[in-house]
């Protein structure tokens, strides 16, 4: 079965909440997964004036760690539509990886948070997509495989470009049911296609 890394940048912990999903949904389907988060950049003063709560206790991914793996999932919140500055500093870090080529062919996917509902869930998958273009990644979304996508009744966050979350602007609202079964869902067709591409 594909070695799958989730990979998360998160300042206040939806983002870690939503990978928990989907790890369960690539284990689900038989993955070995590897856990990882993205350095932070801020220092702990302004974190701690920020209200930010304490990392978990995951090992932070170098870009030399990679290649070991046979597909990719990402996690992190938006920052004005795009990838926070921290995840944009930690792909800036693969350009000896770009060099050789090294993830080409390999797949990837997003996951995502916002602080409300149109802001921004989409765009930032969009505009991470030029990184995997450029090292010859395949985007891998979740399309609208998961009834909830059709969902209207309720706030759901995430859409056909992958499981996300809205936290509000504050924090206050953490992922619902419907948004991590959505997450799950995205782990295990993940991890399938990863599985036959890998073959």
């Amino acid at each position: 079965m594909p070695k799958i890394f989730v990979i998360t940048y998160s300042t206040y912990g939806h983002i870690n909440k939503v990978a928990e999903s989907i790890v369960a949904g690539l284990k689900k389907a038989g993955a070995t997964v590897g856990r990882y988060q993205i350095n932070e950049t801020l220092s702990e003063e302004i974190l701690a004036k920020m209200h930010a709560p304490a990392k978990p206790d995951l090992p932070v991914i170098k870009a030399a760690d990679l290649p070991e793996a046979d597909g990719f999932l990402f996690g992190f919140p938006t920052r004005y539509g795009t990838m926070p500055a921290q995840v944009k500093t930690f792909f800036d870090s693969t350009g000896q990886l770009w060099a050789k080529q090294a993830l080409a062919g390999k797949p990837a996917g997003f996951f995502f948070s916002t602080g409300t509902q149109h802001g921004g869930q989409e765009a930032t998958v969009f505009t991470s997509l030029p990184v995997l273009a450029h090292h010859g990644m395949m985007f891998v979304p979740l399309g609208y495989s998961h009834p909830h996508l059709f969902d209207n009744s309720e706030l759901i966050g995430g859409s056909p470009w992958g499981a996300g979350t809205v936290a509000n602007g504050d924090g206050s609202r953490q992922p619902s049911e419907k948004e991590l079964e959505l997450a799950e869902a995205q782990g295990e067709q993940f991890a399938k296609i990863t599985s036959k591409l890998s073959a």
